[in-house]
């Protein structure tokens, strides 16, 4: 459940923090605004929202927080069986402070959502689905590890494609190793902003990383904030730029709606700069208000500008 809240100053980063220390800092927030998000439940709604078909695979614990962004998943045209958790950690939250200039600092309360384990995966939904999208934030559990492989052996054995977003760069250089190892031998498509891929391939300089991204994956999808994005396939690539905006009021899910958009449009075939083009015209309609999902039809907006 993250909360957005104008406070003073703080720097655009994300850190997780415990049960004690997301209390704590609820208390001290000024009033917030609370809306169901989560990164790979916010691409599956920004699908929906497109006018696609989605489904999501995750943790919620049986209390008030896990009610809730049950209801509202399932509201905004997005599949959600996942069976609730009971007797352990809560639903996770984050506490998200947006500066008046749109940036934001994440305090990311991760609950009960690690404790996705492969018995949780639906095998019969993976094999359905034309994409797998996988979140790289799970990846400190060893089982949320094992449930990321167990669905792309599947997707992969029922001849779907399997995209990763790398999330968080502190987790990337957590587990840096084993995202490797999972994009050589799974991974089709891989999104990732500018400081996640630096981090995955230990460089300052992103023209070095993407090198290496364009090696390693089929599709290497790099977003860059306002210098928009770029797409490697092989030798070829394409530069896209940011949506225009008139003004940015949180930057949150601005990389979970960029893959929604490029997502819907790879799935329908078309080419990968148009799916960029939608990607950031996605982007660009969540961080004009506040919270990680989109408040207008995005197929609408999608239908308006001709892509």
């Amino acid at each position: 459940m993250p909360s957005s809240t104008s406070l003073p100053a703080p720097s655009p980063n994300s850190s997780l923090v415990d049960a004690d220390a997301v209390s704590d800092l609820y208390k001290v927030m000024g009033p917030a605004v609370e809306i169901s998000g989560g990164s790979a439940a916010n691409t599956m709604v920004g699908i929906a929202s497109l006018g696609g078909k989605s489904a999501f695979i995750g943790k919620v614990a049986e209390d008030d927080f896990g009610k809730i962004f049950a209801h509202d998943i399932r509201a905004a045209g997005v599949a959600f069986d996942t069976k609730p958790s009971t007797g352990g950690a809560p639903t996770a939250r984050s506490l998200i402070l947006v500066t008046p200039d749109g940036e934001r600092t994440m305090n990311t309360f991760l609950g009960v959502s690690p404790e996705l384990s492969p018995r949780d995966v639906d095998a019969d939904l993976v094999a359905s689905g034309r994409i797998l999208y996988l979140e790289g934030y799970l990846f400190d559990r060893p089982d949320a590890q094992d449930a990321f492989r167990r669905a792309a052996e599947i997707a992969g054995a029922a001849g779907r494609e399997v995209a990763l977003t790398l999330s968080d760069s502190f987790c990337v250089e957590r587990h840096r190793v084993e995202f490797i190892d999972l994009i050589r031998e799974r991974v089709d498509i891989l999104f990732a902003n500018e400081s996640e891929i630096m981090a995955l391939y230990q460089t300052r300089s992103f023209e070095d990383a993407s090198r290496q991204a364009k090696t390693d994956a089929k599709i290497a999808v790099l977003t860059r904030s306002a210098k928009g994005s770029v797409i490697f396939k092989g030798d070829k690539a394409a530069s896209v730029p940011a949506a225009p905006i008139r003004h940015v009021e949180d930057t949150t899910g601005a990389g979970d709606l960029y893959a929604a958009g490029f997502l819907y449009g790879y799935a329908a075939g078309r080419p990968l700069d148009i799916c960029g083009h939608i990607g950031s015209l996605a982007a660009a309609e969540v961080i004009s208000h506040m919270g990680a999902r989109p408040e207008t039809s995005l197929a609408a907006l999608v239908a308006a500008r001709g892509l």
